[in-house]
C-alpha cells in the first residue's frame, strides 16, 4: 500500500489490515515516520520523536502477527501523547523551560492503558507551557502551525495533537481538556476531539486528584477512531478517585448503528449570547442544523442562559493555577508565558469569599442546565467563536469589535460547557471562504458518551469530512 494512504488510514481499519495480514505495523510506523520528518519541520507538531523505540515496538508487533498471536484492540496503532502526559524514558517537559530535560521515570495511567491495547508511542506533541492556553506555542520549541494555513494558529492546548492527525503523522493521539483544549485545536484542524465525563478517564499523575475540571482524553481523524481510543482507555482506577466503572462495548457498538431519528436537539450559535461569534463561523455551524434535521431530528434554536460563566472560571481556574503553578514564581516568572503568569496571580488574589461564589454559581449553572437537558438529547453550537487567527497573536482581544477581559474568554463556547461537566465532542461541520475548519460542538446529557458518538458518527456518515486534508498534507 502507497505510504501515504497508510499514513491517512484509520486506526480501525489499520486494525482490519493487520488481521488480515494485509500490512504490517513496521510498514505503517516506518510510513507515519517518514511522514514526521517530511511535514513536521513545517508545522512543528512533535517535539519529541521516540523513532528507535517506536520501531522496535512496531517491529515486534509484526512478529506477533507473524506468530498469530492473539491481538489487542490497538495492536500496532500508532499514537501521540500530548507533552503535558509523562512517557516512560521519554522527554516530557510541559512546554515549560523549568522541565526542558525531564525525562520521566514511568508513564501516565493513560498511556500504559494504551499501550496495554498495543497501541505504540510515536511521539510528544506540542502544547502551550502546563497547557495554559488556546494557542500552542512555548518558549522550549516554539509555535505550532496550523496546517490549513501555516500562518494561522492550530489552537490549544492539545494543538500538535491536532496537527498531527490533519496531516497523517499518526491516526490516533492523546491530549488533555480544561477550557477546550481537546475541542479548539480539533475545530481549527478539522479533526475529533473529545472531552468526556470528568472521571470516565481515569487521570493519574496528577497533583489534583479532586479536580473535576480537567480532563484527559482521545482525539483522532474520525469518529469510529475516536471511540475504538476511548474504550481502551475508559474506566476506573482507585488512583483516580473521580473515575468509575463504565462498559466500554457502548462506545463500539454506537459508531456501528449511527442514529438521531427522533432525537430532540437544541441549537446555540453562542450559547445564549455568551460571546459574540463570528458571522462566518455562526453561519456555516448553523449549516449543521441542516443535517441533524435530515438524519430525522427536531431542531430547536434554544439555551439555558450561561452568564456566570466568567465569575466561576475567574475562581476556579485563578484557584487551580494557584495551586499548581504559584511555587514555581519566584524562580521562574521572567521565563514563563505572561497569560500564565497573569492567572496565577490573578488567582493569587481571589478572597475565599470569591472563591465560594464562583462554586455557588457553578451549582447554580448546573441546576439551570440540568433542567434543560431534561427536554433535549443534544445541545449543538460552534466549537470555536472564531475562525483560526494569526499565530503570533497568543489570543483575540476581541471578537466583532467587542473586546475581550483575558486570554480565555475566546473560547467560553467550550469552556462554558466545561463547567456543566457535559460529555462533548468537536467534529468537522465545513469551511470559512479562506478555507479554515469549522468545529460543531455536539454536547449530551450527564455521562451519555455513548450517545454523543452516535450523534457524531451520524453526522460523519451525512456530512463526510475525512477525504478532506489539507494543503501540506
Amino acid at each position: 500500500m502507497d505510504p501515504t494512504t497508510l499514513c491517512f488510514t484509520p486506526a480501525t481499519e489499520l486494525a482490519r489490515l493487520f488481521r488480515a495480514r494485509k500490512v504490517s505495523p513496521l510498514e505503517v510506523m516506518e510510513a507515519v515516520l517518514a511522514r514526521i520528518d517530511a511535514v513536521n519541520p513545517q508545522l512543528n507538531a512533535y517535539v519529541t520523536v521516540a523513532r528507535e523505540s517506536a520501531l522496535r515496538a512496531a517491529r515486534a508487533a509484526t512478529s506477533a502477527l507473524r506468530k498469530g498471536a492473539r491481538l489487542r484492540p490497538l495492536h500496532g496503532v500508532p499514537v501521540s501523547i500530548k507533552d503535558l502526559t509523562p512517557t516512560k524514558g521519554i522527554r516530557t517537559t510541559w512546554g515549560s523551560r523549568i522541565f526542558e530535560h525531564h525525562v520521566p521515570d514511568d508513564d501516565a495511567l493513560i498511556v500504559q492503558r494504551l499501550k496495554a491495547a498495543g497501541a505504540i508511542v510515536v511521539g510528544k506533541t506540542n502544547t502551550p507551557e502546563f497547557g495554559a492556553g488556546g494557542n500552542t506555542f512555548n518558549a522550549v520549541f516554539g509555535a505550532t502551525r496550523n496546517p490549513w494555513n501555516p500562518a494561522l494558529t492550530c489552537g490549544g492546548s492539545s494543538g500538535g495533537g491536532a496537527v498531527a492527525l490533519a496531516t497523517g503523522m499518526g491516526p490516533i493521539a492523546q491530549g488533555s481538556d480544561l477550557g477546550g483544549s481537546l475541542r479548539t485545536p480539533a475545530a481549527f484542524c478539522g479533526v475529533v476531539g473529545f472531552r468526556t465525563t470528568p472521571g470516565l478517564i481515569p487521570y493519574y499523575p496528577r497533583e489534583l486528584a479532586w479536580d473535576s475540571l480537567s480532563v484527559t482524553g482521545p482525539m483522532a481523524r474520525t469518529v469510529a477512531d475516536t471511540a475504538l481510543m476511548l474504550s481502551a482507555i475508559a474506566g476506573p482506577d482507585d488512583r483516580a478517585p473521580l473515575s468509575y466503572d463504565v462498559d466500554t462495548r457502548e462506545f463500539l457498538k454506537a459508531v456501528k448503528a449511527p442514529s438521531v431519528k427522533g432525537w430532540r436537539v437544541a441549537w446555540t450559535p453562542d450559547l445564549n449570547g455568551l460571546i459574540p461569534v463570528d458571522d462566518e463561523v455562526a453561519r456555516v455551524a448553523a449549516g449543521a442544523t441542516n443535517v441533524f434535521r435530515a438524519l430525522g431530528a427536531k431542531v430547536e434554536t434554544a439555551c439555558p442562559p450561561f452568564g456566570e460563566v466568567n465569575e466561576i472560571v475567574l475562581a476556579t481556574r485563578g484557584l487551580s493555577m494557584v495551586a499548581l503553578h504559584a511555587d514555581k514564581l519566584p524562580r521562574w516568572k521572567d521565563q514563563m508565558q505572561k497569560g500564565l503568569v497573569w492567572n496565577i496571580e490573578q488567582g493569587l488574589t481571589l478572597t475565599p469569599h470569591a472563591i465560594a461564589c464562583g462554586e455557588k454559581l457553578r451549582t447554580v449553572l448546573w441546576h439551570r442546565v440540568r433542567a434543560f437537558m431534561e427536554r433535549y438529547d443534544l445541545l449543538i453550537l460552534p466549537t470555536v467563536a472564531v475562525p483560526p487567527f494569526p499565530v503570533e497573536h497568543p489570543y483575540p482581544t476581541e471578537i466583532k469589535g467587542k473586546p475581550l477581559a483575558n486570554y480565555t474568554q475566546w473560547f467560553f463556547l467550550t469552556y462554558g460547557i466545561t463547567l456543566t461537566g457535559l460529555p462533548a465532542i468537536s467534529v468537522p461541520c465545513g469551511f470559512t471562504k479562506n478555507e479554515l475548519p469549522v468545529g460543531l460542538q455536539i454536547v449530551g446529557r450527564r455521562r451519555q458518551e455513548a450517545a454523543v458518538l452516535r450523534a457524531a458518527a451520524a453526522f460523519e456518515a451525512a456530512a463526510p469530512w475525512a477525504d478532506k486534508r489539507p494543503p501540506l498534507a
